[in-house]
């Protein structure tokens, strides 16, 4: 059987939306679980009314959809807040993800952007191949604080809720080592995989 299902997965300022989109370039169908989980969130979503009945107004923004900052602070103080979350939001989430894969058709190499694949403990056996985007920490935080604006605490925060990076590598198929190569160098990387993969068949 052929490859079909891609996991994509990488720390915060790795790369990996990058790759994501090179990949597209290449004739893969992308579903992206992050923006998944924004549109569910956002003003009118289907998983709005669970959460303001969750967390009350003070996650709500002015205009009606999940105050990502305010929420992004509670989940980080409070672990019972994250698990309430996410039992809220990864079944609508995974829900949403099957249905653009399979509107996908059969013969779609599908990549699943997964910024949690390995924390999920679940998606190894959903895809085919996992590939990595990987970079130093301290490359992730410089270039997370260059593109947002956030502090270099709030996005330390954010890698520490993160797996750690020998233990993405260990779930990898495939490692792509984003530290300082140009596009068009990330580009070849891509292609290269890219054209190994798709004629490639199953373990």
């Amino acid at each position: 059987m052929a490859v079909k299902r891609i996991g994509l997965t990488g720390g915060i300022g790795s790369g990996k939306s990058t790759v994501a989109s090179l990949l597209m370039a290449e004739g893969a169908v992308l579903v992206d679980t992050d923006a998944i989980a924004r549109s569910i969130a956002q003003a009118g979503g289907v998983a709005m009314p669970a959460l303001e009945a969750a967390f009350g107004p003070t996650v709500i923004a002015t205009d009606g959809s999940l105050d990502r900052a305010a929420m992004r602070q509670l989940v980080f103080a409070d672990a019972g807040a994250k698990a309430r979350l996410e039992a809220i939001l990864h079944p609508l989430i995974g829900a949403e993800t099957q249905r653009q894969a399979a509107a996908a058709g059969e013969d779609a190499i599908v990549v699943f952007d997964v910024p949690l694949l390995v924390e999920s403990g679940r998606w190894r056996a959903l895809v085919d191949r996992v590939l990595v985007v990987d970079a130093r920490e301290e490359t992730q935080l410089q270039r997370v604080v260059a593109r947002s604006g956030w502090t270099p605490e709030a996005v330390r925060a954010v890698i520490a809720q993160q797996a750690s990076r020998k233990a993405r590598r260990a779930a990898a198929d495939a490692v792509i080592y984003n530290e300082s190569l140009t596009l068009a160098e990330l580009g070849t990387e891509v292609r290269g995989l890219w054209k190994l993969w798709a004629t490639a068949t199953t373990r």
